[in-house]
């Protein structure tokens, strides 16, 4: 009888970590709270009216169906390392492998509510058309946009998809004629937001804020929101008709709660090879898990995907008796194509250095591209290329 791997999550790392445990031959069940993957790099266009929320989602029954696993859609109410199991909708499920992918939390800063997100909730995306569709009817307006940090794991920033908001949203209210009516400003906590893509993009990036008009506040920690502003510990306040901001990640409240070793921040402690330490048959990929690395290490999709196959690859090892093991940390790096509305750059950063090379119009399309790419290979429609 084959083995059984129960996937606690069905994020980048989850699907990615199913589908490569049925292919070594395990017995295969998925769980996640949600029937469709996000692909949030992507989703960014729903904010600005160019997708709808069901071109950027995929459906998880139809791929579990593709690649013969099971799928259960349901909330992951508790896990356990020593059983080896999550509770489900009030049922413990166990396995001979047990992988938490269940992703992190997004810190809550003091007002929160009063402002608009991507990631996380899929949703949140809609909500955040509506209102960006509703301050463009009126014509004129000041929108913020920034991101936060995690003191206890700066890992966990997401500051890619903001850049990547602001600058689409400047190009769509140039296409609308709108631009000279609308004040943009971008905020961040850091000194040089960014700056774990390495100093060439941080300079791009600024250089291009400058060259189309978004002001920038930089340097300033953010003590809180309220209705209409952003709020700063040293007392300054930025009046804005809408704020959208990005918060930084810590351990799901799940992990939290289990008897899992945790890092400060609540990720999920790993080995490099993504095994659980003291707990035999448990790993742990993607957002859950607590990072390795260098100093400007960050999480990313890319990366959660590389994990779940170091895992799968690890399990199918350890199933077969062999000693070997793989690790992860020789892939950590930061790879992006970052959008700018009207084009794009690729940035990658790894040990060996960065780089960061403009793709004027082209790296537009090749990023909205990558979108219909991921969904067609995950549904075995096509080849899956390295690296992507």
């Amino acid at each position: 009888m084959s083995k059984h791997a129960l996937v606690a999550g069905g994020g980048f790392a989850g699907l990615e970590a199913a589908i490569q445990l049925r292919r070594a031959g395990l017995d295969v069940t998925l769980v996640s709270n949600r029937p469709a993957l996000c692909i949030y790099p992507i989703s960014i266009w729903v904010a600005t009216g160019e997708r709808q929320l069901d071109d950027v989602c995929l459906d998880l029954a139809d791929a579990a169906r593709r690649h013969g696993f099971r799928f259960v859609v349901g909330e992951v109410e508790a896990l356990s390392g020593a059983r080896r199991s999550a509770t489900v909708n009030g049922l413990e499920l166990q396995a001979d492998h047990l992988v938490v992918a269940v992703g992190g939390e997004k810190l809550r800063p003091r007002g929160v509510e009063h402002t608009f997100s991507l990631g996380g909730d899929p949703a949140g995306a809609q909500r955040l058309a509506a209102a960006l569709s509703a301050l463009m009817a009126k014509g004129r307006g000041r929108v913020a946009m920034g991101f936060g940090g995690n003191p206890k794991d700066p890992s966990a920033a997401r500051g890619g998809p903001a850049f990547e908001l602001m600058f689409n949203v400047d190009a769509l209210l140039r296409r609308r004629g709108l631009r000279d009516r609308f004040e943009l400003t971008f905020f961040a906590p850091m000194a040089s937001p960014g700056e774990r893509m390495g100093q060439k993009a941080v300079a791009a990036i600024q250089r291009m804020f400058g060259r189309v008009g978004v002001a920038m506040r930089f340097g300033k920690k953010i003590a809180g929101f309220e209705p209409g502003a952003v709020l700063f510990e040293d007392g300054a306040r930025l009046a804005s008709d809408l704020v959208v901001f990005l918060p930084a990640g810590e351990g799901a409240p799940v992990v939290k709660a289990s008897d899992l070793p945790r890092s400060e921040a609540g990720f999920v402690e790993t080995d490099p090879g993504c095994a659980v330490p003291g707990f035999p048959g448990v790993w742990a990929i993607g957002d859950a898990a607590a990072l390795q690395g260098p100093e400007w290490r960050a999480k990313q999709g890319h990366l959660a995907e590389v994990m779940a196959r170091v895992a799968a690859r690890n399990i199918a090892a350890a199933e077969e008796g062999r000693a070997e093991r793989e690790s992860y940390l020789p892939h950590v790096g930061i790879t992006c194509l970052l959008d700018m509305g009207h084009g794009a750059a690729y940035v990658h950063r790894d040990g060996r250095g960065e780089r960061m090379i403009p793709l004027p119009v082209v790296g537009h399309w090749l990023k909205k591209g990558w979108g219909g790419y991921y969904k067609l290979s995950k549904k075995k429609l096509v080849p899956r290329l390295p690296g992507l």
